[in-house]
């Protein structure tokens, strides 16, 4: 395990990575679980509840870690296929626990999603925004260390999360731009569905098909807006961030060929990107504290934030 562990870090601490991803050999040895049985578990609850804007799910959760000094900062997006009848933060409050007791400061953020009223484009990418850049408010509150801030999401938040690192570098008619975005260290993408142009068109059906995509970015027309110009990552190559992208080998929601393949054209672009396969791993392990392949994950924080 030591020396499988060092392997990884040696890989994680690389500025760039091959077009092939790394493999991780084989250690999960229960069936990857659903986001149900996540859920199922116990779950501890954040520090405080606050709103980044007027809305109602205009807020995030913060978790802060035990000791003084200025603590580096997670922003956790959580994922379910930017669908409101789907799970929201509580999905990533396993993860948001663990990490505040590693000393890390811990802000996850809520959105509003496909299903509710000013979901969707624009404003799921708005209220990403704005709960990020909130974090200037919540600085000098809470003493947090701006100048060590990582971005990560899972699934639908994994896209979320890599567009957040490319918020500098939208186009100047996008009404997604903003003027000061929040500089980041870099992003850990956790089963992220990357390329939205990709996943529309070859991807499972397990977050609704196509139609899932259109209701979130709109429905391409011709002649019309590009619907993926402001609102994929690849689109916006290179971010200019460092960018870990992981994947669980048995994951059927977002199977690793598509964070291998982002990753791949993130590093040809000159972005610091890694594609790290986990084997054993599913949809969910990635976000799981009691998984084998946790200390991968938490290994990946610890070299982007050191």
């Amino acid at each position: 395990m030591r020396l499988m562990t060092a392997a990884l870090a040696g890989l994680l601490a690389s500025t760039a990575c091959a077009p092939s991803p790394t493999l991780i050999a084989p250690v999960e040895t229960r069936t990857p679980i659903t986001f149900s049985q996540l859920l199922a578990s116990p779950r501890a609850a954040a520090d405080q509840r606050i709103a980044y804007g007027p809305g109602a799910l205009q807020f995030g959760e913060l978790w802060l870690p035990r000791g003084r000094g200025r603590h580096p900062v997670i922003v956790l997006i959580h994922g379910g296929c930017w669908r409101a009848d789907l799970p929201g933060l509580e999905l990533m409050d396993y993860m948001a626990a663990d990490l505040r007791d590693r000393g890390y400061a811990v802000w996850n953020l809520e959105y509003r999603r496909i299903g509710h009223p000013g979901g969707g484009y624009p404003g799921t990418f708005q209220d990403v925004a704005a709960g990020l850049d909130h974090l200037r408010v919540l600085a000098p509150l809470h003493s947090l260390d701006l100048r060590r801030v990582a971005v990560s999401g899972h699934s639908a938040g994994g896209h979320l999360a890599l567009w957040s690192a490319a918020r500098d570098r939208l186009p100047p008619e996008s009404s997604l731009r903003s003027g000061d975005p929040l500089p980041i260290r870099g992003v850990v993408s956790l089963a992220g569905i990357a390329d939205l142009d990709a996943y529309r068109r070859t991807g499972p059906d397990a977050c609704g098909g196509p139609s899932t995509i259109d209701g979130l970015v709109g429905v391409q027309q011709p002649g019309g807006r590009d619907v993926f110009a402001d609102t994929s990552p690849p689109v916006l190559l290179p971010l200019g961030d460092r960018q870990v992208v992981i994947s669980g080998a048995l994951d059927p929601i977002v199977p690793p060929r598509f964070g291998r393949d982002y990753a791949a054209a993130a590093a040809a672009r000159g972005d610091p990107a890694q594609s790290v396969v986990l084997e054993g791993a599913g949809h969910f392990e990635v976000i799981d504290p009691t998984s084998v392949v946790w200390p991968r994950i938490t290994d990946a924080f610890a070299r982007l934030l050191r």
